[in-house]
């Protein structure tokens, strides 16, 4: 199993959900976040003055995933997600080791 992180741009998660559900993906976690990385913020105009975000706003999308749909699930995500535009985000892939539906009890792959 592994797990996605997914950062991205606020309005491609219902395009990015929509992806992965044609994947066959059921579920994932959605945290409204702040962040920067090259994009580095932008500057604004409020009321006649500037002022600098350090922050941008982006939306972190985590997903555990069963290896055999690892290829798919991060193929959807890079085309739903891609605006061609700096700042679309990133993925990271992690080993997960072990996940347990507390309902059930069921463990490994059968629990997600």
């Amino acid at each position: 199993m592994k797990m996605l992180t997914a950062v991205i741009k606020p309005f491609k998660v219902d395009d990015v959900r929509d992806a992965l559900a044609q994947v066959g993906i059921q579920g994932m976690t959605v945290t409204e976040v702040k962040g920067f990385g090259r994009q580095k913020g932008h500057t604004e105009l409020y009321r006649g003055a500037e002022y600098v975000v350090d922050f941008v706003p982006k939306v972190k999308l985590e997903l555990a995933v069963r290896e055999e749909l690892l290829d798919q699930a991060i193929e959807a995500i890079l085309k739903s997600a891609a605006t061609g535009k700096i700042g679309d985000g990133k993925i990271f892939v992690s080993d997960l080791e072990q996940a347990i539906r507390i309902r059930t009890g069921e463990t490994g792959s059968e629990a997600l």
